[in-house]
């Protein structure tokens, strides 16, 4: 079930099974997505047309098993179903499961200030993807992303007496991350900081930024007792591991999704993967897995070096529900091939008439638009263009762009922009069919003009559309402390409100 509004729309109320691919980057995220074009895919929007133009663009790209919902969200709200606001939360009501049927135990941010300043024996772990501890992080903590928390914890305590501490940036990542470590069997105590870092900025602590330190790779007596933690792990809760023979089978038959998820770093991924893998690092699979997989009940098959990472990840997700999932047994040797390397390679399905974009130079705009000649607008995310958008550019959404453009100043020549200008390209049929003026694509992008020296402004001026295209985080408001609360509370709220929704499979009592 695949919701194609955008995902600001998205966010504020969808049906729990519902995956978001918005029609704005179909192109982008369908083949992804759904790999087999024969799979079962009912579409959701307002009822008010989305789903039957991205049911087009799929039976185009050969997808032949496609249904819409009828009568749109509106219509499952009236039947007296329930809906959820936020986003990835079967991941996060997961999150909140764990806490409550395993106990994990939790600090608060006053305690941890409190430790902090008595010089306490204790290692502070941050669970989040480096960008987002480089951004913020807690006082003395050190990026230890994910699964990577069992995978690098060996090789950075020295007794058995130093408290280690994990936090995320609100509650469930940091919950997961404890609590692998717990399930790991590692004799230290763990404890996980109640609310993150939101909590610590909400007492009135300050954070760190910029910080840099990351958890360094173990040591090959640290990483055996890692390998053995996750064989434990493995063990405790029926993990499966296939070898390369089950694998080479799996991929042979045209009857299964198939995902092929790489749970190491980014950087490990770029340096060698397995052809056809994705990068899925396990914290972030664990906790926005509806943003790898659209397929419920589909074949998950994943992916490291030496089976710590793979076999935790598994550990999880097999306590979410998901029963076809297995770990490939030694990993990238497993492959019986070169490795491919550099970042992920991205289908992009549709892009046919991408040879028929007229495209323009920096510098031919900038002279047209001191003439007065033309109108720019910005196709990006809300965000990436209150951050950063040429002078007197409009703000649009793709999806809704015939809307959007009919609000534009008179223009003799529009030309569309984006980040890089490959997104406005996609776009570029779109604002041609919508348009009474001709439409040009800016080569390069919003990035190109930035890379000539050109002035950028800020903020959301020209806005002919909502902001709603994209989910905004607790630290994309003005207003932290407001958004932070809420979203905290969000959190807290999942627990019970998934207790009244049917086919919610979770299960942290195969764990003895």
């Amino acid at each position: 079930m695949l919701d194609v509004r955008d995902g600001g729309v998205f966010s504020a109320g969808h049906i729990f099974a519902a995956a978001s691919m918005p029609l704005n980057r179909l192109e982008f995220l369908a083949d992804a997505m759904v790999p087999r074009r024969d799979t079962r895919v009912v579409l959701v929007d307002d009822d008010n047309g989305m789903a039957a133009t991205a049911a087009g663009r799929l039976a185009a790209w050969g997808y032949v098993n496609i249904g819409l919902l009828d009568g749109g969200l509106q219509a499952w709200k009236a039947a007296g179903f329930q809906t959820f606001s936020g986003v990835y939360v079967p991941s996060k009501a997961f999150g909140e499961f764990v806490e409550h049927a395993c106990g994990t135990p939790h600090v608060t941010a006053a305690t941890l200030s409190d430790w902090q300043r008595a010089g306490k024996d204790m290692l502070m772990l941050d669970s989040r993807p480096y960008e987002e501890f480089h951004r913020y992080s807690l006082p003395g903590g050190i990026a230890c992303p994910g699964a990577e928390l069992v995978h690098r914890v060996f090789g950075l305590i020295r007794n058995d007496e130093t408290t280690i501490v994990v936090n995320c940036a609100g509650r469930t990542r940091g919950i997961i991350g404890a609590q692998a470590l717990i399930n790991a069997g590692i004799p230290n105590p763990v404890v996980v900081v109640e609310n993150g870092t939101s909590g610590w900025h909400l007492s009135g602590e300050a954070m760190a930024e910029g910080r840099t330190e990351v958890a360094p790779p173990p040591t090959p007596e640290a990483l055996q007792k890692a390998i053995a933690a996750s064989q434990r792990i493995a063990r405790r809760f029926g993990v499966s591991e296939i070898d390369a023979e089950q694998f080479a089978a799996l991929r042979r038959r045209s009857d299964r999704n198939l995902y092929l998820l790489d749970v190491r770093t980014p950087e490990e991924y770029r340096a060698g993967h397995v052809a056809g893998s994705r990068s899925a690092p396990g914290g972030q699979l664990v906790q926005s897995t509806d943003h790898y997989v659209g397929v419920r009940n589909a074949c998950r098959v994943l992916v490291d070096d030496n089976g710590v990472r793979a076999r935790v990840t598994a550990s999880w997700l097999a306590q979410m529900g998901w029963k076809d999932v297995h770990v490939l047994r030694d990993g990238l040797h497993a492959a019986g091939a070169v490795l491919s390397r550099g970042p992920e390679a991205q289908k992009v399905l549709g892009g046919e008439h991408l040879t028929q974009v007229d495209w323009i130079s920096v510098f031919e705009l900038k002279g047209l638009l001191e003439q007065d000649e033309a109108v720019v607008v910005d196709l990006d995310t809300s965000l990436a263009y209150a951050a950063g958008h040429i002078p007197g550019a409009w703000f649009a959404v793709r999806s809704r762009l015939r809307q959007s453009l009919a609000k534009l100043p008179d223009h003799r020549l529009l030309v569309l922009t984006s980040q890089d200008g490959e997104f406005a390209a996609m776009a570029a049929a779109d604002a041609q069919a919508a348009s009474g003026a001709p439409v040009r694509v800016l080569r390069g992008g919003t990035q190109a003009w930035r890379t000539a020296g050109l002035r950028c402004s800020t903020g959301f001026q020209n806005m002919a559309d909502r902001n709603d295209d994209i989910w905004y985080s607790p630290y994309d408001f003005e207003d932290r402390q407001a958004s932070m609360t809420a979203y905290l509370q969000w959190e807290v709220d999942l627990l019970a409100q998934i207790r009244n929704e049917s086919g919610v499979d979770f299960d942290c009592a195969t764990a003895r």
